[in-house]
């Protein structure tokens, strides 16, 4: 009887502190669980041992009949205390420095959303800064708890449990890498669509697959613009043109003008000799004005056909910024040409008030012993100078 009880003794595991366990849930109660690791009683996992994070019951770790791995931090006759989390904390640190060493990328999942960051479980507490989520400012990170992320390791410390993590190092090592690939692939000539970032006073940044280009204020349109935001805005999906790349300096110079139809095409068909136009004065020169017609297309109007009467200079009547209406004398679309006439027109218009008045005052003139003249000449006087 005593060599079998000798036996039995023989046979029965003892453990050391530190030492790792293989055992088989037994039990699973709201705040420990036991396990048979074939010592002479189930050891213990409290519900503080189960994992790095906060965990509310033990069943939404553990499950009877589970195989675990477990770490010895208590042993004695009566007790024997186990712990799961410090087994994963062990074999994560170490994964950890390697991962921070190689730079490497893995995945984990969101567990909460705490102040000031995201907190993951990758064996240890991970935490990820709110400025290190995205390339973005994110208000509101509630949508991101169970959502994957992809990480980086970017500061560890074992002895203070601290494990800080970035998934914005990916995105942004991503980023770099596909702006070298744009600035080594495009080249001059080239015509592709990009999205405006921003507007600045001198021109618009486009964004042509992760690098931003500069379109000029002056390659903004056919016409003068003013200000950016008279033709494009943030957001606009745009068609570009690369006039010049220097991937050195990882500047890209653009133009949404070379993609746009000229002003001359634009006009082709739409204006024609007769036609009454509407237009702006530009600009006075000695020998008549030119008349924006429509943006970017400018007509000229001869000095010797802007009045009905001899004029010095065409400040006498006109000046720059006024809006006037002429008619169309000739319109050449392949030298770029338009005449115009403010003086055809008037005169057109003091023909047709003098035809109107005459037919109106025919038979009274007959029988009322006044002339024409007498009843239209002063409104006739400001067409015919």
């Amino acid at each position: 009887m005593v060599e079998e009880m000798n036996n039995e003794m023989a046979d029965v595991k003892t453990f050391s502190v530190g030492e790792i366990v293989k055992g088989t849930v037994t039990k699973v109660e709201d705040k420990q669980a036991y396990v048979n690791v074939g010592y002479k009683l189930d050891g213990i996992i409290p519900i503080s041992e189960l994992s790095s994070l906060h965990v509310e019951k033990v069943s939404d770790v553990l499950q009877e009949g589970q195989e675990v791995e477990l770490k010895v931090i208590k042993s004695t006759d009566e007790e024997l205390v186990l712990s799961k989390k410090a087994v994963a904390a062990e074999r994560a640190w170490e994964t950890m420095v390697d991962k921070l060493a190689t730079g490497e990328t893995f995945e984990a999942e969101v567990a909460d959303v705490v102040k000031g960051g995201l907190v993951v479980d990758v064996g240890v507490r991970g935490f990820i800064p709110a400025s290190l989520v995205e390339r973005h400012f994110v208000e509101d990170f509630s949508d991101y708890k169970g959502k994957s992320l992809r990480l980086k390791v970017i500061e560890m410390d074992k002895e203070k449990n601290k494990l800080i993590l970035s998934q914005r190092a990916v995105l942004d090592e991503e980023a770099k890498e596909k702006k070298q690939k744009t600035l080594s692939d495009i080249k001059p000539g080239d015509v592709l669509e990009g999205t405006v970032q921003r507007l600045t006073d001198f021109g618009a940044f486009v964004d042509i697959g992760g690098v931003d280009g500069l379109v000029h204020i002056s390659q903004l349109a056919h016409h003068h613009v003013e200000s950016p935001s008279e033709v494009i805005n943030e957001g606009d999906v745009v068609k570009v043109k690369v006039l010049g790349v220097d991937p050195d300096n990882e500047r890209i110079s653009l133009s949404i003008k070379e993609t746009l139809p000229g002003p001359w095409e634009a006009v082709e068909g739409k204006i024609k000799q007769g036609d009454v136009v509407e237009g702006v004065v530009k600009r006075l020169v000695s020998f008549g004005a030119f008349i924006e017609v429509v943006p970017g297309v400018e007509g000229l109007v001869h000095i010797s056909q802007i009045a009905n009467k001899h004029i010095g200079t065409p400040g006498e009547v006109l000046k720059e910024g006024e809006s006037v209406k002429a008619k169309v004398l000739d319109i050449n679309l392949a030298d770029k040409r338009i005449s115009l006439s403010i003086r055809a027109l008037e005169e057109e218009q003091a023909a047709k008030l003098e035809n109107e008045v005459k037919k109106e005052y025919q038979k009274e003139e007959d029988s009322a012993g006044f002339s024409l003249g007498d009843v239209i000449g002063d409104q006739l006087k400001k067409y015919k100078g």
